[in-house]
C-alpha cells in the first residue's frame, strides 16, 4: 500500500505501508475534540521480526554507499521535506489532530526536520578516516568509522518528528538502517512523515507503531545494535538498564524542567517576554520547557507582574485556530498537571493566574496557562516534571542562592539566565550544571553544536559530530609490510 489511511491498521517499511499481523490496536482521539481520528496497530513480535529482517538486508546495501553518496541522498530527503508542500500540510494537520499542537508549530517542526537532515548530509559527506603521523616506519596506520547495523528509535510525544529526525538522520549518515517506534499519541503523523524517505533504498527506514511491548521487543532483539530513546524518566531508566545488560550502546534523552534565573541585572521586559515563550511554547509539553523560576528579591514583584501579563494574553484553543495553548496530549497528562498544581496550592503556593479547566473549553484536555508564586521545595512540582502549561516562581535573596537552587534538580539538560551583567553570564555558564546554558535567549539551537545529557536528563550526545559518532564505532588498523630492495 502506497499511502497511509488513519483507519487502516498499518505499519511502514520503506517504501510502503504493510498490514500489521498484530491483533492488538489502539484508537486515536483528537485531544481537543475527543473525536476518533484513527487507529494504530500495537505491533507484536511478527511485525518486529519482519521489519528487522528487511532492515538487516538494507543495512548491508547502505553500508556500501560511501559518505558522499549517503550525503547526497540525505540532502534529497531534506529537499523533499522542503518542497512537498501538500504532503507537509497533511503531516502538520495530523500532528495537530493527534497532539493538539498548533498548525504553525507543526509546520515549524517540519522546517527543523529539513535542517537536521541537511546538517547530517554534510557530516556524512566529510568522510571518516584519520591518518595520523606514523610513529613506526613501514607501517600503515589509520582509523575509520563503521556503522553499528540496525538502530532503534523509541520516541516520546515532545516534538515527535524533530527528535526522531535528530537521531534517524545521524544514524543514516553513519550508515545504519533505522526502525522507529513512535509515541502512541503521535503515531499517525509519524507514519505519514515516513513517506519522505521513499527516495532511500528499500527497507532502510521502518516505522512500527506500538506500546511498551513493541519497544521491549526491539530493544531486546539480538539483531538490533544501537538504541535512541526520548521520553519519560521511568521508561528511560528501563531502556538504559536493558541496554546495559546487553552491552548495547544507547542515546537517551528524558524529561527536564529547565530552571530559570532572573537576576537583579535582568532587562525585565525582555526576561518576562522570553519567560512566556520558554515556559509555554508547545503548551509547556517539551523536554526543556522552563518550569522553575528563581527570581532575585529586588526584581521579583515587577518581574512577576510582567510575566503574568504575558501569560494572561495567551489564547487557549484548537490547533486549527488562532491560539498559543492547545490541549494536553491526554487525560492522564492533564490529571498529572492538576495534581501538581493542587499539591502546590495546598502547601502555600499562590495562584497568580490560571489553574483551572477553561470554561469555554469544557470538552478536550485543556488547561489554563498557569502561573504560581511562593514555590518551595516541599512541593511536588518543585521536584517532578510538570508536562503542561504551568510555571512556578520562587523568590531568592541573591544570585548565588539562585545558582545553588537551580543546580539542585537531578535532571540537568538545560538552564536559563536573564542578566545584563557579563560577569554574571560568565559565572552562570561556568557554575550551572546542565548540558545547555541559555543567557537571555532560551530555547534556541544550533544543529552543529552537541548537546549532552547530564545526570538523569539522559545518556550520550545529541546533534553535532558527537551525535553522529553515537551511531558509529571506530576501527583502528595497523598494516605492517616488509621492506623491499628497489630494483631498477
Amino acid at each position: 500500500m502506497n499511502t497511509a489511511h488513519a483507519d487502516a491498521v498499518l505499519y511502514f517499511v520503506n517504501p510502503g505501508y504493510l498490514p500489521s499481523a498484530s491483533r492488538r490496536t489502539r484508537e486515536v482521539f483528537d485531544p481537543a475534540t475527543l473525536e476518533r481520528i484513527g487507529v494504530i496497530p500495537l505491533c507484536d513480535k511478527a511485525d518486529v521480526d519482519a521489519a528487522i529482517a528487511v532492515a538487516d538486508a538494507a543495512r548491508i546495501e547502505w553500508r556500501a554507499f560511501d559518505g558522499r553518496a549517503r550525503g547526497r541522498l540525505l540532502h534529497e530527503v531534506a529537499e523533499t521535506i522542503e518542497q512537498s508542500v501538500e504532503h507537509g500540510l497533511e503531516v502538520a494537520c495530523l500532528m495537530g489532530a493527534e497532539t493538539g499542537r498548533s498548525f504553525s508549530d507543526a509546520m515549524a517542526e517540519l522546517a527543523g526536520c529539513a535542517r537536521v537532515f541537511r546538517h547530517y548530509a554534510e557530516l556524512a559527506s566529510e568522510g571518516s578516516n584519520d591518518f595520523p603521523s606514523s610513529l613506526r616506519s613501514l607501517t600503515l596506520q589509520h582509523r575509520h568509522y563503521e556503522p553499528y547495523g540496525i538502530s532503534v528509535h523509541i520516541l516520546g510525544v515532545s516534538q515527535p518528528l524533530l527528535l526522531m529526525c535528530r537521531t534517524v538522520a545521524a544514524s543514516l549518515a553513519a550508515g545504519n538502517s533505522c526502525i522507529v517506534k513512535p509515541a502512541e499519541t503521535a503515531a499517525l503523523c509519524t507514519l505519514k512523515f515516513m513517506e519522505y524517505f521513499r527516495g532511500l533504498p528499500s527497507g532502510l527506514v521502518s516505522c512500527l507503531p506500538g506500546d511498551g511491548l513493541t519497544a521491549q521487543l526491539l530493544v531486546q532483539s539480538a539483531a538490533t545494535h544501537v538504541v535512541a530513546f526520548s521520553g519519560g524518566a521511568a521508561a528511560a531508566s528501563a531502556v538504559a538498564v536493558t541496554c546495559a545488560e546487553l552491552m548495547k550502546p544507547c542515546v537517551i534523552e528524558t524529561g527536564c524542567s529547565a530552571p530559570v534565573i532572573v537576576s537583579r541585572h535582568a532587562l525585565l521586559d525582555v526576561a518576562a517576554a522570553c519567560a512566556v515563550t520558554a515556559a509555554f511554547r508547545l503548551g509547556g509539553q517539551t523536554c526543556t520547557s522552563a518550569k522553575r523560576f528563581f527570581v532575585v528579591d529586588e526584581v521579583h514583584d515587577p518581574f512577576v507582574e510582567r510575566f503574568a501579563e504575558g501569560v494572561r494574553a495567551l489564547r487557549t484553543g484548537y490547533s486549527r485556530g488562532y491560539s498559543e495553548i492547545g490541549p494536553l496530549v491526554s487525560e492522564e497528562a492533564r490529571k498529572k498537571v492538576i495534581s501538581l498544581v493542587e499539591d502546590a496550592l495546598a502547601k502555600g503556593a499562590i495562584r497568580v493566574c490560571g489553574g483551572q479547566i477553561p470554561a469555554d473549553h469544557p470538552i478536550g484536555w485543556f488547561y489554563e496557562p498557569t502561573l504560581l508564586t511562593e514555590l518551595s521545595d516541599d512541593m511536588d512540582i518543585y521536584h517532578e516534571e510538570c508536562f503542561g502549561p504551568v510555571a512556578a516562581v520562587r523568590r531568592v535573596r541573591h544570585f548565588d542562592e539562585a545558582l545553588e537552587l537551580a543546580n539542585s534538580s537531578p535532571c540537568k539538560q538545560g538552564a536559563v539566565l536573564f542578566s545584563g551583567d557579563l560577569a554574571e553570564a560568565i559565572t552562570a555558564a561556568d557554575r550551572l550544571e546542565a548540558g545547555l546554558i541559555w543567557v537571555n535567549n532560551p530555547l534556541i539551537y544550533n544543529e552543529a553544536l552537541t548537546v549532552d545529557g547530564w545526570t538523569l536528563s539522559g545518556l550520550g550526545s545529541d546533534v553535532g559530530l558527537c551525535g553522529l559518532n553515537a551511531f558509529r564505532r571506530s576501527k583502528t588498523v595497523f598494516i605492517n609490510h616488509p621492506a623491499r630492495e628497489w630494483q631498477c
